[in-house]
């Protein structure tokens, strides 16, 4: 018998019931429900297995990064209203108390958010935790300690909430997502350039197409993700602070004479974000929708160029440069498999799901607020970690590359069928007639070569110069425009 596991079916008589109870014994020594969280003990990926791929973004969509934000606009809020003239109960803060204050921002540490979550185990507030955390830290200061009561003055949760995560989105698209992104720009943009004049078959229906150039296949994801890339970094993340059903009631009654919309809209536009003024106790998150929605297209972009990928390492057109140690197979020595670009697809499939389901649900609430935000918004980080962790795996697989030209040429070699297409264009021009039947019957199910077209195109009726021009095309050099294209494209980038 196993010495982990035992199982042993007991039968329990319960409400007259017969239930089947297995029992699955454990050796303490082998398991502990005490373990500590470790990249072994993760039960998400992106905290085990995944972390040194997307740990860039823990400081700003995690627990620590929510504490830390949420800290940082109840401070930012306190200094506003000492500069609010009516509110004469905050007076203008001394440079000795200015520099606490925002030293408690720039001086936050692991230890600070231990703190707030110790103070969160008592109150099971979260935002009120920070409250308390902050008067805590601010008492024995004389000046600050007579206005305690202004942390939080006028604010439900939501208003510092929907602050925080504001900045925690901005600051993690901007400092650790872009960058990754404008990383995969430039590889695509490179491959596109650096190939702009190779020559290759295209396939429409997974059939021989009218040739083009790999590096022009290249540019157009290049281009298409450098449109959703740009319509990411121009989405305005907006922000609310107007009280408990955005009306500013309590604010109204405590100090009528205060133009809170404006101090409102002043607050939020210097943290960095832009006013909704138009809102009930939450933000609508409409921005959001948006925002993830762009990042959804930009994925579906780039799983559309995994699988090209994907399929032209499959025919040959790109080997993989080794790495040595790595494993293809555990049973084919051999094998050299496109892992980075198939993670890169997987992880996108998973990243779109979340972030389709946030896009969805974030701008639903029922009447002035219900809380099913609140718990979806806790991953956030996750449909982004999933994105970054899939950007840099195609980037890994990118740089693996190395183009096939003596696969390229081959199928090109076999592929004299394409010619179809500029002959009838040309017999159209020199009134053959039934130029396209004439073609389909030479082509279609039939092996065709360099042979049988110079033959056809010997027996066409148009002008000298036009037979000599056909018959200078061949599958190589019938690529159009392809190569200028991409060259005029990347002029920009590379």
């Amino acid at each position: 018998m196993n010495n982990l596991f035992c199982r042993n079916i007991v039968l329990q008589e319960t409400n007259n019931n017969i239930e089947a109870v297995e029992k699955v014994k454990v050796k303490p020594s082998e398991f502990s429900s005490e373990m500590e969280l470790s990249n072994l003990t993760a039960i998400s990926p992106l905290d085990g297995r995944y972390w040194n791929k997307v740990k860039d973004l823990s400081r700003y969509l995690s627990e620590y990064g929510l504490i830390y934000y949420r800290t940082l606009v109840e401070i930012k809020w306190l200094l506003k209203l000492s500069q609010v003239p009516e509110v004469s109960e905050v007076p203008s803060f001394s440079k000795e108390a200015q520099t606490k204050l925002q030293g408690l921002i720039d001086g936050f540490n692991d230890a600070d958010a231990m703190q707030v979550k110790n103070i969160e185990r008592i109150t099971n507030h979260d935002v009120k935790a920070v409250e308390y955390f902050l008067k805590t830290k601010c008492q024995e200061d004389p000046e600050i300690a007579k206005v305690l009561e202004f942390f939080h003055f006028g604010c439900t949760s939501e208003d510092i909430n929907n602050l925080a995560h504001g900045l925690m989105l901005k600051e993690a698209v901007n400092s650790a997502i872009l960058p990754v992104m404008d990383d995969l720009l430039k590889a695509i943009y490179t491959m596109a350039k650096a190939n702009a004049h190779i020559p290759m078959l295209s396939r429409t229906h997974g059939q021989p197409a009218s040739p083009t150039t790999l590096g022009k296949e290249m540019v157009i994801f290049a281009e298409r993700l450098s449109r959703e890339r740009r319509d990411i970094s121009r989405i305005d993340i907006l922000g609310k602070f107007a009280g408990a059903v955005g009306n500013y009631n309590a604010h109204v009654v405590a100090y009528p004479d205060v133009n809170w919309p404006q101090v409102a809209e002043q607050f939020v536009n210097s943290l960095g974000l832009s006013f909704n003024p138009h809102v009930t106790q939450i933000e609508p998150h409409d921005y959001m929708a948006k925002l993830f929605h762009s990042f959804i297209r930009f994925n579906n972009i780039l799983l559309d160029f995994d699988k090209d990928i994907w399929a032209y390492i499959s025919v040959g057109y790109f080997k993989q440069v080794t790495k040595a140690g790595e494993i293809g197979s555990s049973t084919m020595p051999h094998k050299v498999n496109p892992i980075d670009f198939e993670n890169s697809e997987g992880n996108l499939g998973i990243a779109n799901a979340i972030l389709d389901h946030l896009s969805m649900k974030l701008p639903i609430s029922r009447w002035q607020r219900d809380l099913t935000d609140s718990t979806v918004l806790r991953n956030i980080g996750v449909g982004l970690g999933y994105s970054l962790l899939a950007y840099k795996s195609a980037l890994v697989g990118i740089g693996k590359l190395q183009v096939n030209e003596a696969a390229l040429n081959k199928d090109l070699d076999n592929s004299w069928e394409v010619l179809a297409e500029p002959i009838q264009t040309v017999m159209r021009r020199y009134g053959v007639e039934e130029p396209y039947e004439k073609l389909k019957e030479l082509t279609r199910g039939r092996a065709v070569t360099k042979e049988s077209i110079t033959e056809f195109i010997n027996g066409l009726e148009i002008p000298v110069e036009a037979k000599t021009e056909l018959l200078k095309l061949n599958p190589h050099n019938y690529v159009g425009v392809a190569a200028q294209l991409v060259e005029e494209t990347c002029m920009y980038y590379v």
